[in-house]
């Protein structure tokens, strides 16, 4: 047991035979203990076996990649626990490494020409939800070539919010988000996994770990895919992971080809829902599902209301969105497109929405988390960014109009506050759709 962070093990027990009395807290004295590493599940409750490994002298698992999880004998979730090591590293944390990534595959003497092309592409700077959605390419390339270098230096290898709970590091919060997918996906060993808009694949590392499954990102930013290649070397899952460089709208891929889909944040930036949605239907094999977390509009969104409109510009430029839609606009894609959507949970408040990201406006205990990597996400952590990359620019190091990115970026911060605060947005409108057999009704 002493080597679960290296092997796939299993124990297998019955509580009485520790000599554990039933109680208000725990399962049944017979509830079975199974436990793996990440690579696949555990069976019993959290504190029968936290209970379990206390009793025996067992110290707690240290190692990063190390995640149990928990579910009733009829196969539902009930939760994951995860233990992660204090050495646990993000990727490309220094600040000479976000300044040679600036650009991404632009050259650095044109930079600042593409910061003021992507910008003319907005509404805060005259452009056209139309225009976007004409050259949503150009502009989301423009975007990721300008921003990833940023999101790595803050956020680490996975581009995405995550309920976050007192007394859970970023980090953890991010791996629980990454395993609920994969767990309410249902993936099973050895099955072929398409990650739709995968950055530079934090995500799907993590779930091809977690769940045994081989995960297949599709990207069109060139740059992001050399980072995500790179990435997979260095995490040893270069033989289960790869990436294809395509525009989601139209996927070189064969019909019937993935026993999962799932997007992360990431098919906002299509310019239609239903042609997207549709691609990933025709490439999904039937009786499958595909899962996501949506960024949307709530229903309390006012397309009348001036401030509504203005918070929800700043997130489209700092985030690179054609138009951000609405979450029943979303469902009718999803159904338009073949898919039943059966499962659809409340959206979450926004105080959990956001926390992860911009704890401190929540008035959160900060040093209660702290580490450099959620410091660097806090308004101090933002502001001593701005001033880094400040620096950086004027002595030469990050290209000209590295600080035009930064408040862009900057923006979208105050949007994604301001839409959280008044209910009218959320980054993780999560759905699971199933593509039916064709005798389905």
């Amino acid at each position: 047991f002493r080597s679960l962070p290296k092997f796939r093990i299993s124990l297998s027990l019955s509580l009485s035979s520790t000599g554990f009395k039933k109680d208000k807290d725990s399962h049944p004295n017979r509830t079975p203990i199974i436990l793996y590493t990440t690579d696949g599940l555990a069976l019993g409750s959290p504190i029968a076996i936290s209970t379990f490994l206390a009793h025996n002298k067992i110290p707690l698992p240290r190692h990063s990649d190390t995640s149990l999880c928990f579910s009733s004998e009829e196969g539902e979730v009930k939760s994951v626990f995860s233990f992660f090591s204090g050495e646990t590293k993000m990727s490309k944390a220094g600040a000479l490494d976000l300044a040679s990534g600036l650009g991404g595959k632009i050259e650095k003497k044109e930079v600042l020409s593409a910061v003021e092309q992507y910008e003319k592409y907005h509404n805060l700077y005259g452009g056209a939800n139309e225009d976007r959605k004409s050259n949503y390419t150009d502009m989301v390339n423009k975007y990721y070539d300008l921003a990833t270098s940023f999101y790595e230096f803050g956020w680490g290898e996975s581009f995405h919010f995550a309920h976050r709970f007192n007394g859970e590091s970023l980090r953890e919060s991010i791996k629980r988000h990454e395993h609920f997918l994969g767990l309410q996906l249902g993936l099973k060993p050895g099955q072929k996994v398409l990650d739709v808009g995968c950055g530079i694949g934090g995500p799907l590392r993590e779930i091809s770990r977690f769940s045994l499954v081989s995960v297949t990102g599709l990207n069109n930013n060139e740059y992001q895919i050399s980072r995500g290649k790179e990435l997979n070397r260095i995490a040893g899952v270069d033989k289960t992971c790869d990436f294809v460089k395509a525009d989601f709208m139209k996927m070189p891929i064969p019909d019937n080809s993935y026993d999962a889909v799932y997007a992360i944040e990431a098919t906002c930036h299509a310019p239609d829902a239903y042609g997207c949605y549709s691609e990933i239907y025709r490439v999904l094999k039937p009786g499958q599902c595909f899962a996501a977390y949506e960024w949307c509009m709530t229903d309390a969104y006012n397309s009348e209301n001036k401030e509504h409109n203005k918070i929800k510009a700043e997130i489209e430029i700092g985030d690179g969105l054609p138009d951000i839609r609405s979450t029943t606009q979303c469902i009718e894609a999803l159904q338009k497109a073949g898919f039943e959507a059966s499962h659809r949970p409340s959206l979450p408040s926004p105080p959990q929405t956001l926390l992860p990201l911009f704890s401190s406006v929540w008035q959160m205990s900060f040093w209660s988390h702290f580490s450099l990597s959620s410091f660097r996400l806090t308004a101090a952590g933002r502001f001593f960014t701005k001033n880094l990359v400040k620096a950086l620019e004027y002595v030469g190091l990050a290209p000209k109009g590295s600080q035009r990115v930064q408040d862009f970026l900057e923006k979208a911060a105050e949007g994604l506050v301001d839409g959280g605060k008044k209910e009218i947005f959320t980054p993780m409108f999560f759905f699971l759709a199933r593509k039916p057999h064709s005798g389905d009704h």
